[in-house]
């Protein structure tokens, strides 16, 4: 979708390094970080908001949480706290669906 900066950073419009990339997602660290790791787990496709998720996007999530998991071995959080958060609506400040892995020390409530 033009316009969407995640789309633009997946395009390579916008320069970013990746965490991870696969055919389905790429991996960041968010720019403005709210723990000590905080990566943006972002589906390739454009999707909205988690509304417009459908039975025809059960295998992006389940990437989406593979990722994760790769994500947390990558960072040595297995035994440590974190979270995974996505918001919706008004609350997703980028209208491109994302999941936002935090963890280790919080330097906010999120």
């Amino acid at each position: 979708m033009s316009g969407c900066i995640f789309c633009k950073i997946i395009n390579k419009e916008i320069p970013k390094e990746f965490r991870f990339e696969s055919d389905a997602v790429v991996a960041f660290d968010d720019i403005s970080p709210s723990a000590d790791v905080h990566i943006l787990i972002v589906p390739k496709k454009h999707i909205r908001e988690v509304g417009e998720v459908g039975d025809q996007d059960a295998e992006l999530l389940i990437e989406v949480y593979k990722t994760v998991n790769k994500l947390v071995k990558a960072n040595n959080l297995e035994n440590n706290s974190y979270r995974v958060v996505v918001n919706g609506g008004f609350a997703q400040h980028v209208p491109h669906l994302h999941f936002h892995l935090l963890g280790g020390q919080w330097k906010k409530y999120v």
